[in-house]
């Protein structure tokens, strides 16, 4: 449970760092405290996504990870992150990616921010 919500809000600061570098997408609120609302919100349905969708489309796609050795995964990547952003809109939250570049941008800063933080913050695991 612990190892659950360190990566929660692990990738919640990963998404709040996206949002605030990358143009196209934008996670509003009126204060701090329900910008952080909705960022735990949307580090939660990302997580989901990653956990449920994420390994199916890996499975399918498998013949293009060998044909554009692994760079496909950039592109997974960037469509968990829209499609996450997709299911937010559904649920009234605050946080929209408005199309495929910015997608592309905010899961490459994503997937470089958690990275830091995952090393800088340890894992009991390893």
């Amino acid at each position: 449970m612990k190892h659950f919500v360190l990566k929660t809000l692990v990738n919640a600061v990963a998404i709040w760092v996206a949002a605030w570098l990358v143009k196209g997408i934008t996670l509003s609120g009126s204060s701090w405290g329900k910008q952080a609302l909705t960022v735990i919100a949307v580090a939660l349905i990302f997580g989901v996504v990653n956990w449920l969708i994420k390994p199916l489309v890996k499975f399918f796609s498998f013949p293009l990870f060998i044909l554009t050795l692994g760079l496909i995964t950039f592109v997974i990547n960037a469509l968990m992150l829209w499609l996450t952003s997709f299911a937010s809109d559904r649920l009234k939250l605050d946080f929209h990616v408005n199309g495929f570049l910015p997608a592309l941008f905010g899961s490459l800063i994503i997937s470089l921010v958690a990275w830091g933080l995952h090393l800088a913050l340890g894992d009991e695991r390893d």
